[in-house]
């Protein structure tokens, strides 16, 4: 776990502003005022005021006046972010009365704030459904260049240090796409390497996961991961990828030297791509669940700008990790973008 501390410096290091949009919420709260304190990152909490500042007071919470708090209902920049919202929406039939009554919602004013360059991600879903915090991101800040779906990573901590990266496994998609096709598994892989090392600080050894290793059974189903694997290749020459694997080939130096003794990644895979979100939700939670591994995550990834969206169990603790990786996400695209 000593990467989530090396997440949480990297922060501290390059301070990025982050939006919360539901800034009245108690954990959001509570957590915002721990990175305030520990100046993990820059904080706008959307909201009313008078109500964030009554419920910070009675909370004990002392940090929270470090914040900028922004009023959905009346701010200064209200008109700018209307007129955004319409230059990006009117060609889908948005009315300018429409547009004022959405860029009242935090969901959607969080957004416009990171469109619009006031904000550098969004962290949100403590109180909101996922399908209503990713709604307005393809909206207004939308995907990547070469990216047209949006995916979920975990960092899977494991009892052991024999498997990953000296313990460190990144496992996707584990929370958006029900059945991706070949071309968007494929995304699903470049993002996940871009992931591994803007979030992770490792080169990612990306295995593309399926019942079969390098033409061992036939079926539809592998045909799609050998595609994919092809594309994701293509894609991302720098990248070592290399697919259609057994997750024991993936994973097992011996397994490998059998069944793929050729590959530069079986047997040493550090990110794991599962072929549809059925198979990466049932596996990272068996793996949690069954090996004792700490999931952290999902992480949103293939969005322009990082907008993560949290599970409306979390804890104080999630958030603030999450707000970590968040502003670390924003470094490396900064970083990548500038090049």
């Amino acid at each position: 776990m000593d990467l989530i501390q090396d997440i949480i410096n990297r922060a501290k290091e390059n301070p990025q502003r982050i939006v919360f949009p539901e800034g009245t919420e108690e954990r959001t709260l509570r957590a915002a005022d721990r990175l305030l304190r520990d100046k993990v990152c820059k904080l706008t909490l959307i909201g009313d005021p008078y109500s964030i500042r009554a419920k910070a007071q009675n909370l004990g919470l002392r940090n929270i006046a470090q914040a900028d708090l922004l009023d959905p209902k009346n701010h200064e920049k209200k008109q700018a972010y209307i007129d955004l919202l319409l230059d990006l929406r009117r060609s889908k039939g948005l009315t300018e009365e429409k547009a004022a009554v959405l860029v009242e919602d935090p969901l959607y004013l969080a957004c416009l704030m990171i469109k619009a360059g006031d904000a550098d991600g969004e962290l949100a879903g403590a109180i909101n459904a996922t399908g209503d915090v990713l709604r307005p991101a393809l909206q207004i800040i939308k995907t990547m260049p070469g990216i047209s779906c949006v995916s979920g990573i975990f960092l899977m901590f494991l009892q052991t240090h024999e498997y990953g990266e000296h313990g460190l496994m990144l496992m996707a998609d584990c929370a958006v796409m029900p059945n991706p096709t070949a071309a968007e598994l494929a995304q699903i892989a470049v993002s996940s390497a871009l992931s591994a090392r803007a979030i992770a600080g490792i080169e990612p050894r990306i295995a593309m996961l399926s019942f079969s290793t390098k033409g061992s059974a036939k079926h539809e189903m592998v045909d799609k991961v050998v595609e994919a694997t092809r594309m994701a290749c293509e894609m991302a020459p720098d990248v070592q990828i290399d697919g259609e694997l057994q997750a024991d080939a993936a994973l097992v130096a011996k397994v490998a030297a059998l069944k793929a003794p050729e590959s530069t990644v079986a047997g040493h895979a550090n990110v794991l791509v599962f072929p549809t979100l059925e198979v990466g939700n049932i596996a990272y939670k068996l793996v949690q669940r069954l090996g004792g591994a700490e999931a952290v995550g999902p992480i949103l990834q293939g969005m322009a700008a990082p907008v993560n969206d949290l599970s409306r169990g979390c804890s104080v603790d999630d958030i603030y990790k999450m707000a970590a990786i968040t502003a670390n996400q924003a470094i490396a695209l900064k970083h990548h973008n500038a090049q």
